[in-house]
């Protein structure tokens, strides 16, 4: 009987290590594709910022490791102006780097910020109280936004470039933070209506029987827990307008080119000038992990803090 009850308890305990071992290779497994993809996803981030260090030679070549396959040079961003020996003197390109950088930072931040205050009051319309245009209720509304992004950008270049030069509103900040609104309100608008129809509705009843209005229990009650989805859509809406080149070199000349087509430039009669482009490339792709990684906080921080309310 001793026997019986060692032998069983011997399988038990082999059946439990073949479980462990095989939770272990699958655990395995599962890191080494995350892995493998995340090196996918950040090689060219990788090449990008090590051309902004290469000389025209290790670029045509294909170097890849800094000081094994070639030594670091700071000719990309010398060609801008912020290369160590050249940041303290004055420099014509580095001005206008400066100047393309600024236009992209106010025309995005305005017009996400914009996008979103517009968005989240259409939004929370749709998802709280009922309307009817002609045929169409709410979802047919919701879904017209979203139908928006369907229609190609270069249908829209002589309308509005049309309608821009009437307005004078060609090559200014204005336009394009106007432009750049309409263009990211509708996703603005998705997002935050699934996240105001994640809100219980009783939370604000319970709000107005205590004598808050409807805008009181909206900024008090349903603001605060839908925090986190307005700081997605705020870094949705950044990237997408930090990123824009169409209408940016559409409808600007000299005064509001934003960085993406200052990027553009760096082709000329000769080739590409790629060290200048990394350079230009690392400096755009920056500001945007930045944003990304501070932002981050914020989110956990939100969501940790409608989950207590």
């Amino acid at each position: 009987m001793v026997a019986i009850e060692d032998t069983i308890s011997t399988a038990q305990r082999q059946e439990t290590q073949t479980e462990r071992l095989q939770r272990m290779l699958l655990r395995l497994l599962v890191y080494s594709i995350l892995l493998l993809w995340a090196v996918i996803c950040l090689f060219p981030i990788y090449w990008t910022v090590t051309t902004s260090f290469k000389m025209a030679p290790d670029v045509m070549r294909g170097h890849l490791v800094p000081w094994v396959d070639y030594t670091p040079q700071w000719l990309g961003w010398r060609s801008l102006g912020l290369s160590p020996d050249t940041i303290f003197n004055v420099s014509t390109v580095r001005a206008e780097f400066l100047k393309r950088f600024m236009n992209s930072v106010i025309t995005s931040i305005s017009a996400s910020f914009l996008a979103v205050v517009l968005g989240s009051l259409a939004a929370y319309g749709l998802s709280r109280f009922r309307y009817r245009f002609g045929p169409m209720k709410n979802a047919d509304i919701s879904f017209f936004f979203l139908s928006q992004l369907i229609l190609p950008p270069v249908v829209l270049a002589l309308p509005f470039l049309a309608l821009y030069r009437e307005l004078a509103l060609l090559d200014t900040r204005i336009g394009l933070i106007l432009l750049y609104t309409l263009m990211v309100l509708p996703i603005v608008i998705w997002i935050m209506r699934d996240q105001f129809k994640a809100v219980p509705v009783e939370l604000e009843e319970a709000a107005l029987v205590d004598g808050l209005s409807i805008w009181g229990a909206f900024l008090r009650i349903v603001l605060p827990i839908s925090l986190p989805g307005m700081v997605a859509a705020f870094i949705l809406s950044l990237i997408l307008c930090w990123n824009e080149y169409f209408f940016a070199a559409l409808l600007t000349s000299t005064e509001a080119k934003t960085l993406p087509v200052m990027v553009a430039s760096q082709t000329g009669s000769q080739g590409i000038n790629w060290w200048s482009m990394a350079a230009l490339s690392t400096a755009a792709i920056a500001p945007l992990l930045i944003v990304g990684v501070i932002l981050e906080r914020y989110i956990i921080a939100g969501m940790a803090t409608g989950a207590v309310k």
